[in-house]
């Protein structure tokens, strides 16, 4: 029996919640689905900018949606997670810019998350373009 490849299309122009590319470290991790509840269409998606947890130095363990106490960094693109692990980006030093966080990711970001990544991963606003909700 011949094995299955699951096709997986991606979006040309992924979101950028980054305000200046240059300007950041990130690198390859797997991704988990814990603690991930599906969408209305039945999809795990973690979304870009959602501060993760997990071991740096084995990035092949899943990392996951992080609290306050855990987070090591930030998620560079959404990530669908709805068949379980998958490849992610982690940040772990750049410039933010909230101002293109979805609203539940915004509100992800709380004062203990950015003391916890403080030094590494800096949040800022002012880009002009509006929050998507």
């Amino acid at each position: 029996m011949a094995n299955m490849v699951k096709k997986t299309e991606y979006p040309k122009n992924p979101k950028k919640i980054m305000l200046a590319d240059s300007q950041m470290v990130s690198f390859g991790v797997v991704v988990g689905n814990e603690g991930v509840d599906a969408d209305k269409n039945n999809k795990k998606i973690l979304k870009a900018g959602t501060p993760i947890a997990g071991d740096i130095e084995a990035r092949n363990t899943a990392f996951k949606k992080a609290s306050e106490e855990d987070a090591v960094g930030i998620l560079l693109h959404d990530v669908d997670v709805t068949d379980g692990n998958a490849n992610g980006a982690i940040v772990l030093f750049g410039f933010v810019d909230l101002d293109k966080l979805d609203k539940e990711v915004f509100q992800l970001i709380t004062a203990g998350i950015k003391t916890k990544l403080e030094g590494k991963v800096f949040f800022l606003t002012g880009s002009g373009k509006k929050r998507i909700d």
